[in-house]
């Protein structure tokens, strides 16, 4: 009997971007980065391209385009895409993906979840879903330092197999047309004065019982032209994080150098890792030191982060088995090119019948990223970021048709869309926080986006203000 799978072993290479770069510039490629050879956190790349089917959600409608045409659906879109990758497949080698659904879920597609207020400014350019089904995928093995071509084996697939092993087996990067560059100076959204007339309104919502954590965050931007894939090869070679990722579609190009998994499920087995206290990165070892200490040791990083990782274990037990959810790690430091974050570890296993996108659907948006409680905390958010979200805060990852699963949370993510990039940063606001920490923690997180952008063009960091 044939295999329902093919397979074929490629050179190896420490960097996978040399191997994306032939399809860097088509609409639907995408490439979830390791951060590898820069940083030794992550295992595997997954590159892919030219998907068979596209599902796109604004509103209240999902577009699916694939060779029979196009259909519009008003059909929720977790349980739309749940229903085009069909139930789990059995069989598939040994590899982490090997075909589904790749793209991302923006943090604007709770509405479709959630009753939530509609006062922020809509900039009606992003949709709140875009997801390939692709039937072949590259993955990258850096700890075994092996390279794989796997498809699902269908007349289709069969016909460009040879065409796919001879381009990978001698890779030839697309030289881009155009190159990169800013405009305009970075500007924030929100001046100082902004910031903490928002942040005295949290601290009221905060003492009069709604709510015990709130993650606000402030939206920076500038005009910018060109191909954003020469930004994202110094973004990842300058600010490497384990759940990087690349994804270039028709209207826009996301580069997300997220250190943060939000899911991920495999065989069964569920494990969340939310970020919850930063320190910014010193250039002395010693003060790296004192920084590290000062995280691990403070009461106020520590309660937050309890409050998320209470907050998901509670999001768990929506899919997973009785009793299964637990904590094996609380309060690690990990430390990444320009901070250090407090990260706990939640683990579940799924229930019979349970798919990976129930959970994503239990779960989402990450708690991490909104505050506790869920959605008091989302509607708060609602009230005082000015702006939507959009793929901020949301997931980018991949679901395979085995159903397992790896999303990253959208931080640390540029968007280039409309002659704009922009991207935001944030965090919780607990009731002990001080709003000048807090502001300055902004822009902490920003500072690695805002270094590499400041090379293509007239802005440094000192030019950013409200």
């Amino acid at each position: 009997m044939d295999s329902p799978y093919l397979i074929s072993e490629l050179p190896y290479l420490e960097d996978s971007s040399e191997l994306f770069a032939q399809w860097a510039q088509e609409p639907w490629a995408i490439f979830l980065d390791s951060g590898r050879p820069q940083i030794e956190q992550g295992r595997y790349d997954i590159l892919a391209a030219r998907p068979s089917t596209t599902l796109v959600t604004r509103g209240n409608l999902t577009e699916i385009r694939n060779s029979d045409g196009i259909r519009l659906s008003p059909e929720e879109p977790f349980k739309l895409l749940r229903e085009v990758l069909g139930e789990p497949a059995e069989g598939i080698p040994d590899l982490p993906f090997c075909g589904g659904a790749l793209g991302y879920f923006s943090y604007d597609l709770a509405r479709r979840l959630e009753n939530l207020p509609q006062t922020t400014l809509d900039p009606g350019n992003i949709p709140e879903m875009a997801v390939g089904i692709y039937d072949w995928a590259v993955v990258v093995d850096h700890w075994e330092r092996q390279t794989y071509l796997v498809a699902r084996s269908t007349p289709a697939t069969r016909k460009i197999w040879p065409e796919l092993q001879q381009s990978l087996r001698n890779p030839a990067s697309r030289i881009s047309r155009t190159g990169f560059c800013l405009q305009s100076p970075i500007r924030s959204n929100l001046s100082w004065d902004a910031y903490a007339h928002a942040f005295a309104k949290i601290q009221h919502y905060i003492q009069e019982g709604d709510c015990y954590q709130v993650n606000f965050a402030q939206r920076f931007e500038a005009k910018a032209a060109g191909d954003s894939w020469r930004v994202y090869q110094d973004l990842r070679r300058e600010n490497p994080a384990p759940f990087g990722s690349f994804l270039r579609l028709p209207q826009l190009s996301i580069l997300s150098s997220s250190p943060e998994r939000f899911l991920r499920v495999r065989e069964g087995k569920v494990e969340t890792k939310p970020i919850k206290g930063t320190r910014a990165r010193r250039l002395s070892p010693e003060e790296n030191l004192f920084q590290i200490g000062a995280l691990t040791e403070s009461a106020k990083d520590r309660a937050e982060n309890l409050m998320i990782v209470d907050l998901l274990r509670n999001d768990l037990s929506k899919t997973c088995k009785l009793g299964s959810v637990k904590v094996p790690e609380l309060f690690q430091v990990e430390s990444f090119a320009t901070v250090h974050h407090l990260v706990s570890t939640v683990v579940g296993e799924l229930r019979e019948g349970c798919h990976s996108l129930d959970l994503l659907r239990g779960c989402f948006p990450g708690g991490s990223i909104t505050g506790a409680p869920k959605i008091r905390a989302m509607e708060i958010i609602e009230e005082l970021e000015s702006i939507r979200r959009g793929i901020y805060c949301g997931a980018i990852g991949y679901i395979g048709f085995d159903g397992s699963m790896d999303t990253n949370i959208a931080i640390r993510t540029l968007v280039h869309a409309d002659r704009n990039i922009h991207f935001w940063a944030g965090g919780g606001i607990v009731a002990d926080s001080d709003a000048k920490r807090e502001y300055q923690e902004s822009f902490d997180k920003a500072a690695a986006l805002i270094q590499v952008l400041s090379r293509f063009g007239i802005t440094s960091a000192d030019h950013v203000g409200g």
